[in-house]
């Protein structure tokens, strides 16, 4: 990129030049056309004159391609170094901007700091400035502590490796900064002070300021997927009183009849709220949530008797230990269960996940209930669907739950990711979770 810029100038210069020629040559035809010159020296003028004039031309447009070819390899830099930053400034990172912005400045060595130790560098001055290594020189501290930059000329450190004193003949000091305060430093270190001028101040300072602007949003996105996650955790804490109730209440009853069963419930019903109430991850696997709804349907099968809750479970060969956030399937199954049993027959509930592709997971829930309306169907996924009462049929009051569910998949996977429900009065409902993998906040 310097040498870009030897270029503009030295087009610029030679521009000035031509002109200069150009009316040299001009003032040289009117004088020989007063004075009756010789025609061929009038001739040869001309040629010059329209050659210079040709090299004017050219050199007008010139600096507008290396303005072009200049601007088109900062925004390329650019990009690399955004990439390079994306997840944060850790030391790899950091080394991966000094290697790239070594090379694009006079700078004979390029650093990068956060407030107390030196990241990383590349130059002829790295061999001192090793990764953890304190900051050596006042002029970064006052930088970072005033979030001002800083240029100096002869400045001094110690060494780590001799414990003699050093000469820096000339640097700028940038510092990186998100929401006000300051984080770090980029650092130029020049081997003239010549060599700092405005073009270089305002590249450091250009630099500094897009590293900074993207270490923004990495800290912006990290507080987005942390709100994600204690969402998520809250949910997973949800109880709802009625299922607790009733549990305790079948487990109670079958002490006297079953009390075999009722320890064998009483253990699982442990295990069911221990899992839900685990914050120890956002995600876990298929066969785990799928775990989980067995422990759920073991209830509600004591509770209305094994015959009337009939499930089938159909996963996908591979898709067991695929990540997904808990307390997604079993809501669902749960959701069948409480609105869409009849009065009498049993309730048939299919499970099925598969994968798409490797890009996608695809979730749905079958059953052959009650079903519901076209209307409410539409909005399952409302949170205007409000609490159920025991008059409804399917549909009436899941609207916390599923929106719970919805609002899940969108934060967590994306504007491509979705929830359908498709249902039939009489026939039964299928509800169709798609989650998009690759526009994940755990990806």
């Amino acid at each position: 990129m310097q040498d870009m810029q030897k270029r503009i100038n030295t087009a610029q210069i030679l521009r000035g030049v031509s002109i200069f020629c150009v009316l040299l040559l001009l003032v040289y035809l009117v004088y020989a056309l007063r004075i009756h010159a010789n025609p061929l020296s009038m001739v040869v003028a001309s040629i010059l004159l329209l050659v210079f004039v040709c090299f004017f031309i050219y050199l007008v447009r010139s600096p507008d391609m290396l303005r072009s070819q200049y601007t088109e390899r900062s925004l390329s830099i650019a990009s690399d170094m955004l990439e390079d930053i994306r997840h944060g400034l850790t030391p790899e990172a950091s080394l991966s901007v000094c290697k790239r912005l070594l090379s694009e400045t006079r700078a004979m060595t390029v650093a990068v700091t956060d407030t107390t130790s030196i990241l990383a560098s590349a130059g002829d001055l790295s061999y001192e400035f090793t990764p953890g290594t304190a900051i050596h020189t006042p002029a970064t501290h006052y930088a970072i502590e005033h979030g001002i930059a800083q240029s100096f000329t002869r400045g001094t450190f110690q060494s780590t490796k001799t414990g003699a004193t050093n000469t820096i003949p000339a640097g700028i000091v940038v510092p990186l900064q998100v929401s006000g305060r300051s984080i770090g430093a980029l650092k130029f270190y020049f081997r003239r002070p010549r060599d700092v001028d405005q073009t270089q101040y305002a590249l450091v300072s250009g630099y500094a300021e897009l590293i900074s602007t993207q270490l923004a949003i990495h800290e912006l996105e990290e507080q987005e997927e942390l709100v994600a996650r204690a969402e998520l955790r809250a949910l997973q804490a949800q109880i709802n009183p009625h299922f607790l109730f009733n549990t305790l209440n079948t487990i109670a009853s079958l002490t006297r009849t079953a009390p075999a069963q009722a320890r064998e419930l009483l253990r699982e019903f442990a295990s069911f709220y221990r899992t839900t109430l685990d914050t120890s991850g956002s995600l876990i696997s298929v066969s785990r949530e799928i775990a989980q709804t067995k422990r759920y349907l073991l209830f509600e099968r004591a509770r209305f008797g094994e015959d009337r809750i009939i499930v089938c479970f159909n996963i996908e060969d591979g898709a067991d230990d695929t990540p997904i956030p808990a307390f997604v399937i079993q809501p669902l199954v749960e959701n069948a269960v409480r609105h869409a049993m009849r009065d009498e027959g049993p309730l048939h509930i299919e499970v099925s996940v598969a994968t798409d592709g490797g890009d996608g997971i695809d979730i749905s829930v079958t059953d052959d209930g009650v079903g519901m309306d076209e209307e409410i169907a539409s909005r399952l996924f409302e949170r205007t669907l409000g609490s159920a009462r025991s008059d409804q049929k399917q549909g009436g009051g899941a609207g916390i739950a599923m929106h719970n569910i919805h609002e899940r998949i969108k934060r967590f996977y994306g504007p491509r990711s979705t929830a359908k429900a498709l249902s039939t009065p009489g026939a039964g409902t299928m509800i169709k979770l798609h989650l998009d993998l690759r526009g994940s906040i755990f990806a």
